[in-house]
């Protein structure tokens, strides 16, 4: 039943926005692993992961970023821009809401380096930063005044890994911090920091406590155990090394009364990874993994690279404890999609590896059953067209977005978690569902159209499995659309499915084999039950009747076309065809959609010349015509079941970047939903219509959620609160109660009631009260005396409004001359303090805060008063000339004999 109102506007609210969260770079986690920062073009971005929620962009200088990095405590982020800038923030951990408005450096170096810095990495206290160039210089960072405390040289090249070890004193050793880096010369160096200091004191060059030699390619990952006694090393030459950082201590020479003490590290194991380590980590002792006793080998480490996968190893025996993730075939210089690992994050405290790869995707792997427990698409290019799924177990629980890519994007309704479903080999250019939700097709450039089932016993967003193909297209597959008919069974009951290709075909599909699918095998493939050339141009949109009767085309050629489907199953088979019925014809361009209504006998269709259009089924004629978006309209479809004259309400999306919802009775636009910068191509509505999903070519999905309801019912609350107070109001005034009177007509925002309130106090206290009232009533100046700030605030501008005029400037020069009396000097400027106004959520009135505080409201009050005193002046004078008259007057009215004369004399006068 159609619940939506006849009349009226609607509103809708954006309760979700999908939009980029990643578009390469470097990434950072907190270590609760609660938020994460990463790179949007050239902004980095903060993400609550928790509430699935971006709180903040940081303010950066233009240049895109080439390394940052959290510190342990969370509070701190350090920049570094390929302008060689480094900029430090304060993170917004505890925002309850989204910031408005960029995050500011709260320092910045502007040449923190003469080389882009790649690395970097903060100390276990979150005092120091470590930073290293392309130019082979490191550079360890007092963070809180943004010195450096050293500056470290002797690397042949880039910068390729930074590692601070600052293991915990035993008995009574000192704690040491070193500093463990590697650079592209293969080699990694070990520097005692304390020993570098006093080095640097005393005007001598700074040398490495030890030289690591084994690697033969760059090195890319380095991790110590906390103790500092294991140091495990990985690399581009597909090996990962264990060392021994105890190995070896000789003592060294005494020199200048100082014995120094000389590492020497061991190599201990050496393991072979078959793949290029990019990314590499050791796990804590007590880290439970999958498939692995609990008493296993503490020594156990991750590594992560070209494969694409996670793997856990044994770092004393050398084998592999379990994989995470599937590994990819090699790549080719023409696939598009590149899944190998660039970064990999370890998160002790939630016992999850983050896994940072190519095609700008971050997946998060749980250690204690090696699944993938969420996965963030980072970037999702133009969105071509959505579809909301509904899982086994909820409606519409899912959305489906084909985005430029051969992998179907397949979003969780509530949350960012989302996966990647693959199996085209090229972009997917049409998506769509069947009548239970639970089952979806998509198509696109390979011509090829594959099914979608949900696979059994599992709930996850992942759980789509292709369960059949339909080959037989000579070109690209633009539109398809299932059998719409659902008679409510639990079971997976399909009848057939269309396809229209840019080759000018409509194909009918057999799916009656898939009434049971089995979504473990392999992809079955389909049989055709006809072919109908229907269009001269491509078709570019196809729709079934609600009853499975009929079957709608729009095509480029600026006709929407109308079939008589028939469809049975005989002892001999399914048997399928379609008969024209006829054509729609009236749009000046190509038609971009077409969709039935729910209960009439009408179809709506969209064109490239800017207009919806409505059509009879009955004689094919057009109804009504749309008339709205400011560019080609590209999706419709219907809100509601459908019911009244033409169908009720319309929801179209434009190249505009517009969504407009239509009453067709009317042809009005009952609301526009503007969310988006470029065309919108997709668009979805949920089965109870609540929700609309829109997607554009500005990577950009919003959620629309129908607020009309709840918005009317709180503008009724409103309404109904505003009547009791003004009712309120009312009682104060009759009580003379003129504290709670004049508070109250200033939270209400009511100049007028307050206006007329302080008029009948200054007319009823003319010589009723003593001079000495600034007002002439003693509980008014009690009230002027007391008010808040925020109030005083208000009541001032109150004051400038009624000054412009001349029938309420008497009272507004009262009011003012009682402020001025009754209230300090500072207290009136401090009104104008924004921390005072801020405090009261009750708005101002229409004209703005002056920006200047009480002397541009001084400058505002003295022309008027001016001109009102003028004025004064002016009637004063006029005075004058009126009793000169009158006494004249009086004086003629005496002598009747020379009256005439007398009347000329006045008038001459």
């Amino acid at each position: 039943m159609n619940t939506l109102k006849p009349k009226g506007k609607l509103a809708f609210k954006k309760t979700r926005t999908i939009g980029p969260l990643y578009t390469g770079g470097p990434v950072a986690v907190t270590t609760d692993g609660q938020f994460i920062v990463t790179c949007i073009g050239e902004e980095a971005v903060l993400t609550d992961l928790g509430r699935d929620l971006e709180i903040c962009r940081f303010q950066g200088d233009t240049s895109s970023i080439t390394s940052l990095c959290i510190t342990p405590s969370g509070r701190t982020l350090c920049v570094f821009t390929s302008s060689m800038a480094m900029l430090v923030f304060a993170m917004p951990l505890d925002a309850p809401e989204p910031l408005l408005t960029s995050v500011h450096p709260t320092k910045t170096v502007a040449r923190a380096h003469d080389a882009p810095v790649h690395v970097s990495k903060a100390d276990p206290t979150s005092t120091y930063l470590a930073s290293g160039s392309a130019d082979g210089i490191v550079k360890v960072w007092d963070i809180a005044h943004c010195y450096p405390t050293h500056v470290l040289r002797g690397h042949g090249g880039v910068i390729s890994a930074l590692l601070f070890s600052y293991p915990h004193a035993i008995g009574l050793e000192e704690r040491v911090m070193r500093l463990i880096t590697a650079s592209v010369d293969t080699r990694i160096r070990v520097w005692n920091l304390a020993r570098g200091a006093v080095m640097a004191k005393k005007g001598k060059t700074v040398k490495p406590e030890a030289v690591l030699e084994g690697h033969v390619s760059v090195p890319r990952g380095l991790d110590i155990t906390p103790d500092g006694k294991w140091l495990i090393s990985g690399g581009r030459d597909s090996v990962v090394l264990v060392w021994n950082m105890e190995g070896k201590a000789a003592k060294g020479k005494e020199k200048e009364k100082e014995t120094l003490i000389n590492l020497t590290p061991i190599l201990v194991n050496t393991i072979t990874v078959l793949e290029r380590v990019e990314a590499i980590g050791l796990l804590a002792e007590d880290e439970r993994v999958a498939n692995t006793s609990t008493k296993a080998n503490p020594l156990r480490l991750f590594t992560a690279g070209e494969n694409g996968v996670i793997k856990i190893w044994d770092a004393q025996k050398s084998y592999v404890l379990c994989v995470m993730g599937e590994e990819q075939a090699a790549a080719s210089d023409d696939q598009e999609e590149q899944r190998q690992i660039v970064d990999a994050i370890y998160v002790p405290s939630t016992a999850t590896v983050i896994s940072i790869h190519a095609d700008q995707n971050i997946l998060f792997y749980s250690l204690a059953d090696s699944s993938l427990t969420r996965q963030l698409i980072g970037f999702n290019d133009e969105v071509i067209d959505a579809a909301f799924i509904s899982s086994p177990s909820e409606t519409d629980s899912h959305i489906a977005l084909a985005a430029n890519s051969s992998l179907i994007r397949l979003y969780s309704a509530n949350s960012l978690d989302a996966r990647l479903l693959s199996g085209h080999k090229d972009i997917v250019l049409c998506l769509a569902t069947s009548a239970s939700g639970r089952i979806f097709a998509s198509a696109g450039k390979d011509r090829i159209a594959r099914i979608w089932a949900p696979r059994s016993g599992i709930a996850g967003p992942s759980d789509w499995s292709c369960i059949a193909t339909c080959e037989g297209h000579a070109e690209s597959i633009g539109a398809l659309t299932f059998a719409r008919r659902d008679d409510g069974s639990e079971e997976l009951l399909l009848k057939f499915l269309f396809t229209g290709s840019q080759d000018r075909t409509i194909k009918m599909w057999d799916l009656s084999s898939l009434d049971s699918p089995a979504v473990d095998q392999q992809p079955s493939r389909l049989k055709s039950l006809s072919t109908f050339k229907a269009h001269e141009k491509d078709i570019n949109a196809l729709d079934v009747s609600p009853n499975d009767a009929l079957l709608a085309s729009g095509s480029q050629d600026k006709t929407v076309k109308v079939f008589t489907i028939t469809y049975s199953r005989g002892s001999k088979g399914p048997r399928g065809d379609l008969t024209l019925l006829g054509t729609c014809k009236g749009h000046k361009r190509g038609v971009w959609s077409v969709r039935f209504a729910r209960a009439e006998r009408v179809l709506a269709t969209g064109s490239g010349d800017r207009t919806v259009r409505i059509w009879s089924l009955d004689d094919f004629a057009c109804l009504r015509v749309l008339e709205g978006h400011a560019n080609s309209v590209l999706r419709v479809d219907w809100l509601g079941d459908g019911n009244g004259p033409y169908g009720g309400r319309i929801v179209s999306a434009g190249a505009d970047g517009l969504v407009k919802v239509w009453e067709t009775r009317s042809e009005e636009c009952l609301a526009t939903l503007d969310g988006h910068e470029d065309k919108v191509w997709a668009l979805a509505v949920s089965k109870d219509t609540r929700t609309i999903v829109s997607g554009a070519a500005d990577s950009v999905v919003n959620i629309w959620q129908d607020c009309t309801e709840e918005q009317e019912a709180e503008q009724e609350q409103e309404r109904a609160n505003i009547t009791l107070r003004e009712q309120d109001f009312l009682n104060y005034v009759a009580l003379n109660d003129y504290r709670r009177a004049i508070e109250l007509a200033l939270s209400l925002a009511h100049p007028g009631r307050l206006f007329k309130l302080f008029k009948d106090v200054l007319s009823a206290s003319v010589g009723a009260f003593e001079a000495t009232e600034a007002t002439g009533h003693p509980a008014v100046d009690s009230v002027l005396r007391t008010l808040h700030p925020a109030d005083l605030t208000r009541l001032m501008l109150y004051i400038r409004d009624w000054n412009t005029r001349a029938a309420t400037a008497s009272v507004a020069q009262r009011v003012l001359y009682a402020l001025i009396k009754l209230r300090p000097t500072n207290e009136l400027m401090g009104a104008f303090e924004p921390a005072s106004v801020v405090l009261d959520p009750v708005p101002l009135p229409s004209k703005p805060l002056p920006e200047g505080g009480m002397h541009e409201l001084v400058e505002a009050l003295i022309p008027y008063t001016e001109r009102h005193l003028a004025r004064m002046e002016r009637l004063v004078q006029e005075s004058y000339v009126v009793d000169y008259v009158l006494g004249e007057m009086d004086g003629l009215a005496g002598d009747e004999g020379e009256g005439i004369g007398l009347e000329a004399d006045f008038v001459s006068v």
